[in-house]
């Protein structure tokens, strides 16, 4: 039996575009709107193992090719593949995908057009932050297909407010860019000639603080978020003061004091 993995296209299924400091990674399989083979996650994973000790790259910003950002998983391919064994393997590696984004040191910005369904709507949500055209629509819509969107919504829980995600969990219908910033799924909205525009621009005012202190903020941030109240402002506390242990603290309360912009040094 011929699985969509076996008759991938030549091209790279996702492609890597530096501008200054900010990567671009963008998913490349546009006539299947994007769809997350075990291919395109292999190759997904990969860019982002590189990304990660890549010491240039402040920023990285996930967009999809053609007509949209992510249909979510390749059903076809799955379908081909109707054992347990094949379904496990392929949603632990989606699960490393959304930990190692959650891993990067840099921040990631999911910028989105068309739609971003199922497994694509779990990379938005799973981005740190994202940006998306006004037309774009969202949705879990695995139980339409009488498939619960179960680890879609281990992101979408956690980026949403509960009733929210389970809402869109448990109906499968769409909603708009408007509503997605409304909830809180992205940050915000933008008419779709200004899309590439306006996320570079939040890219690069990310781009522009300290690398060594955006890389130990957003590792604290995840881990706070995990712990009780007590915890978290005891785990907080320490982190800060590791913080101000750096060079780069030292030169931005300086600077500040000296009326100056800060020169990073990254660590």
């Amino acid at each position: 039996m011929t699985t969509t993995a076996e008759i991938e296209p030549a091209e790279p299924l996702v492609v890597r575009e530096d501008t200054g400091a900010v990567a671009t990674l963008t998913l490349n399989r546009p006539r299947q709107l994007n769809a997350l083979s075990q291919a395109m996650l292999t190759a997904l994973e990969s860019a982002l193992a590189a990304l990660a000790s890549d010491d240039t790259i402040r920023v990285v910003i996930l967009q999809g090719s053609g007509r949209a950002f992510c249909a979510g998983h390749d059903l076809k391919e799955m379908r081909a593949n109707p054992d347990l064994a094949f379904q496990e393997r392929l949603f632990a590696h989606s699960g490393r995908i959304m930990l190692a984004i959650r891993d990067l040191p840099q921040p990631v910005i999911a910028k989105v057009h068309g739609i971003a369904t199922a497994a694509g709507c779990q990379l938005v949500a799973g981005c740190d932050l994202a940006t998306a055209a006004d037309d774009t629509r969202f949705a879990t819509s695995g139980i339409n297909a009488g498939l619960f969107c179960t680890t879609p919504g281990v992101a979408l829980g956690r980026a949403v407010p509960r009733k929210h995600a389970l809402e869109m969990l448990l109906t499968g219908d769409f909603i708009d860019a408007a509503r997605a910033c409304e909830i809180g799924l992205i940050n915000r909205a933008v008419p779709a000639e200004q899309l590439t525009q306006a996320t570079h621009e939040l890219a690069g005012r990310v781009a522009r603080e300290s690398p060594y202190a955006i890389a130990l903020g957003k590792h604290a941030f995840y881990r706070q978020m995990e712990l009780g109240l007590d915890e978290a402002y005891a785990y907080a506390g320490q982190e800060m003061a590791r913080n101000m242990m750096a060079r780069d603290a030292a030169e931005g309360i300086d600077a500040f004091i000296e009326k100056r912009k800060p020169v990073w040094q990254g660590k």
